[in-house]
């Protein structure tokens, strides 16, 4: 919010000056109806390794994160290229594998990924997308203000109904702001991903049948799965309400068998079809992939994408870009130490109380060591787990992550606290439409760099400004 000298930034003068010039117990009241309107519409997410409930508020925190326009675009245009990049090489890994054969990327790494899907190879997926939602994680370095790419998100990922929720609720809470900024909307977001999930659908015409497959109301993300259902005009579906016959998908209705077109699925590749990957799941739908892959349903995003989400595989996205469109990354990696390497792995077993090292297949702050705030025991636990299995780990430099001002109940003030951003983006097979902003969020815990909700953290809403300001 202020530069150097402690003066507000030009873009966030307004928000401010408005600040400054409320009452503690005024933003405290505030504070308290945004929470109640996130309890009262059931937004909420789960926290499966905690015993003391299933359900809990998702942490809001009402000062904005506020990007004038002219970062925003370079952001816009480096997503949009690693977008289109990792879809190219999704088309390569299970199609002519020329990457592999070019010795781009090492072959072992490949196979040696759990999340690759040799039940993929040679699979024609609709209009050619894996990635048609895409959830990139950046963070911005406190010294140098650039942002980085920290993680590729191609799987099934999840948070855009807080960003579309934190908007409402901020317009509702700070009306008067509202009007004085010319905020990007972001309320097309919906619109913009059925209108691409229709047009996957094989049969074309003009009335496809699209659902959203849920693992169930015990799913961390179930909110947002029956919002996105309910905002697109689509069926919400568990897994036990679809069958297959000869190849095709149909949903039970009271009427009868409808048949499906397009599957927007919320369930890990693991889960989706017991006949082909576990059989104990309960989540999925027999027979799934075998009508997949004879052509007659479309996955949205398409089965097999965790190779590109998987950490190792991520420090080689610059080379991907390169490789497949011939043109330098617009958005940097994190510098990132391969343990499957002799001298890299040397490198993190010396200086594990200096870096941050990840297992490669985690997610949610799990499976990760911050070695700076890490105790002598843990570390050696993490040395101990690397050396015995050195593909599951990365290890990166500890990036300082910037800050913004964040409201703290318990103090009943304003404080600086880590932040990360996460964009989501949408590609239709010819260009990509990125919603302005994203889900910033946000380490509520003084000092912490965790900012997962897992692990203690919050969101804000994302103000993108439409001026030059």
């Amino acid at each position: 919010m202020f530069d150097g000298s402690g003066i507000p930034r030009l873009h966030y003068e307004k928000m401010f000056e408005r600040l400054a010039g409320m009452e503690i117990e005024n933003f405290e009241e505030r504070r308290r109806v945004a929470d109640l309107s996130f309890l009262l519409q059931g937004i909420t997410f789960t926290v499966y390794s905690d015993g003391r409930g299933t359900e809990r508020l998702f942490p809001f925190d009402l000062i904005p994160r506020i990007l004038p326009n002219p970062e925003w675009q370079r952001i816009e245009r480096g997503l949009t290229q690693r977008v289109i990049a990792l879809n190219l090489f999704l088309q390569d890994i299970y199609g002519p594998q020329r990457i592999l054969k070019d010795r781009v990327v090492p072959r072992s790494l490949i196979m040696s990924c759990p999340h690759f899907r040799r039940e993929m190879v040679g699979v024609d997926v609709m209009l050619g997308i894996h990635t048609h939602v895409s959830g990139i994680d950046l963070v911005r370095d406190s010294k140098t203000g650039e942002f980085f790419v920290l993680e590729d998100n191609v799987r099934t990922p999840s948070g855009i109904s807080y960003v579309l929720e934190n908007r409402l609720v901020m317009m509702r809470t700070f009306p008067r702001v509202f009007q004085q900024y010319e905020i990007l909307p972001i309320d097309h977001y919906p619109s913009e991903l059925v209108q691409i999930l229709r047009s996957l659908s094989p049969r074309g015409g003009d009335n496809p049948v699209v659902v959203l497959l849920t693992p169930g109301i015990y799913n961390s993300a179930y909110f947002e799965h029956s919002f996105l259902a309910q905002q697109m005009g689509i069926e919400l579906v568990e897994g036990r309400d679809l069958v297959v016959d000869a190849d095709i998908v149909y949903m039970k209705t009271i009427s009868g068998l409808t048949r499906v077109d397009v599957i927007y699925r919320r369930i890990d590749d693991d889960f989706i079809d017991p006949l082909a990957f576990r059989p104990d799941s309960m989540l999925g739908v027999p027979g799934l992939m075998s009508a997949y892959r004879a052509g007659n349903v479309a996955l949205a995003n398409a089965v097999g994408n965790g190779v590109a989400d998987d950490k190792a595989i991520y420090a080689y996205v610059p080379d991907f870009v390169r490789y497949y469109l011939n043109e330098d990354p617009v958005l940097p990696n994190v510098a990132t130490y391969l343990c499957s390497r002799q001298q890299d792995l040397s490198y993190v077993l010396d200086h594990l109380p200096e870096l941050v090292v990840k297992a490669v297949g985690e997610s949610g702050g799990y499976g990760m060591l911050m070695g700076p705030a890490a105790d002598r025991a843990t570390i050696d636990a993490f040395r101990d787990a690397v050396r015995a299995n050195p593909r599951n780990y990365i290890a990166q430099p500890v990036i300082g992550l910037s800050t913004v001002p964040s409201y703290d109940p318990a103090a009943q003030r304003f404080a600086g606290r880590h932040v990360d951003l996460r964009p989501y983006c949408l590609y239709n097979g010819t260009s990509v439409t990125i919603v302005p902003g994203g889900l910033t969020r946000v380490a509520l815990k003084p000092g912490s760099l965790v900012v997962n909700s897992s692990q203690g953290g919050g969101s804000k809403d994302t103000w993108v400004l439409r001026g030059e300001s």
